[in-house]
């Protein structure tokens, strides 16, 4: 795989910001694992994601499919209803917008009302227009490793190796996006934790992410109040941590992946994250910094 630093779509002052990025979730559905619709409407879901903002995020991601275990899929219109509005009025008060869909229309859509990155949890293999749709619009895009929708994915968590694995399967999606016409400079790689993988399968990957980072584009790390930290932090009756009693588990995991070189990582709860970054960039520099140093391009208010 070629080398490259940053994806080169984004904004500059996102391209070398000396520290990983944080990526705020907006979820524009009623029914997520991790927050259960608190900002399903338009409203909530834009003041959530300026709040997301103004506690450290670079990125805000919205989506209006929910990607949880076991979830069907919604019409496409019903997602382009849940998710332009949010984006053109998050674009429109000065945030950096992602779009997390797996639909070339929806994508195509949302760039047109502003977002910069289209973050795809199939990695184009569940929409065929996908991949020459990024290629005419020229944004970033996030390729995720990916085996199917998530009424299925659990079935398919089969690896003889899964970081040697994944790392094939990223490298197909590389070679297909650049038989599209995609720029490796548009390109941002994902190793899907969670997706195929329900349990301890996401440690390995998470151990030799310096594996990913080393084919040579940025990787963007999704650990945020997964099931596998919920197992991790199962009480003595081995119940499962509930989501929101995870974020401090995710912010453990945003420093080391961050120290293992991630260039962003998607979260729920931003500050903690946003804290986790700037001590591995300060750790790495062997050197404190001000905070006023890694305060994000629009934020905080």
């Amino acid at each position: 795989m070629a080398v490259t630093s940053r994806p080169a779509p984004l904004p500059s002052a996102l391209q070398h910001p000396g520290r990983t990025l944080v990526m705020g979730v907006v979820n524009v559905t009623p029914d997520s694992f991790s927050d259960g619709g608190l900002w399903f409407e338009p409203d909530a879901a834009v003041e959530h994601g300026l709040g997301l903002v103004a506690d450290g995020a670079d990125i805000l991601d919205v989506g209006g499919e929910s990607t949880r275990p076991g979830a069907r899929r919604v019409p496409v219109e019903v997602e382009l209803e849940r998710v332009l509005p949010v984006v053109e009025r998050l674009v429109a008060a000065g945030a950096v917008v992602s779009i997390d869909t797996t639909r070339a229309r929806v994508a195509q859509a949302a760039v047109e009302h502003g977002a910069t990155i289209v973050n795809d949890v199939s990695g184009g293999l569940a929409d065929p227009d996908m991949y020459a749709t990024v290629a005419r619009l020229g944004v970033v895009y996030v390729a995720m490793h990916w085996r199917g929708h998530a009424d299925v994915m659990d079935g398919l968590a089969e690896y003889d190796d899964v970081v040697t694995d994944v790392r094939r399967e990223l490298a197909e999606r590389v070679a297909a996006l650049r038989a599209a016409g995609v720029a490796d400079e548009q390109l941002v790689l994902d190793p899907g934790l969670g997706f195929a993988k329900p349990g301890s399968d996401n440690w390995p990957l998470l151990a030799r992410l310096d594996e990913l980072v080393a084919d040579g584009f940025p990787v963007l790390v999704g650990a945020s109040r997964k099931r596998f930290l919920g197992h991790l932090l199962a009480g003595p009756d081995g119940e499962p941590a509930p989501p929101l009693e995870r974020d401090r588990a995710t912010a453990a995991v945003t420093a080391l992946a961050a120290q293992a070189g991630a260039w962003c990582v998607r979260v729920h709860e931003v500050a903690g994250s946003a804290d986790a970054v700037r001590v591995a960039a300060a750790w790495r520099r062997g050197a404190p910094s001000r905070r006023s140093d890694f305060i994000p391009p629009g934020g905080p208010a």
